[in-house]
C-alpha cells in the first residue's frame, strides 16, 4: 500500500514490452513518488487491479465517520 493517505496518490508509471515465449506481454511498475516504494506488475491488469483496489480502498475509508476524541 502506498505510504500516502487521503484522495491523493502519486506515482511514477513505468509500462514496457517483452517477449515471452514468442507472446509480446506488457510490464510495468509503479514508484511511490512519497515514499519511493517500488511496485511490480507481470501485465496491465495486475496494474489495473491494483490501481483500482488503492481506489476503492481509499473509497471505503472516506466513508467511515471520523474518530472522535472523548
Amino acid at each position: 500500500m502506498s505510504s500516502q493517505t487521503g484522495s491523493y496518490y502519486a506515482y511514477l508509471l513505468r509500462i514496457w514490452r517483452e517477449q515471452h515465449k514468442e507472446q509480446t506481454v506488457w510490464r510495468a511498475s509503479l514508484e511511490d513518488a512519497q515514499g519511493g516504494q517500488i511496485h511490480g506488475f507481470g501485465s496491465l491488469r495486475e496494474l489495473f487491479d491494483f490501481l483500482e483496489t488503492q481506489a476503492m480502498t481509499n473509497q471505503e475509508d472516506s466513508n467511515k465517520p471520523e474518530r472522535q476524541e472523548p
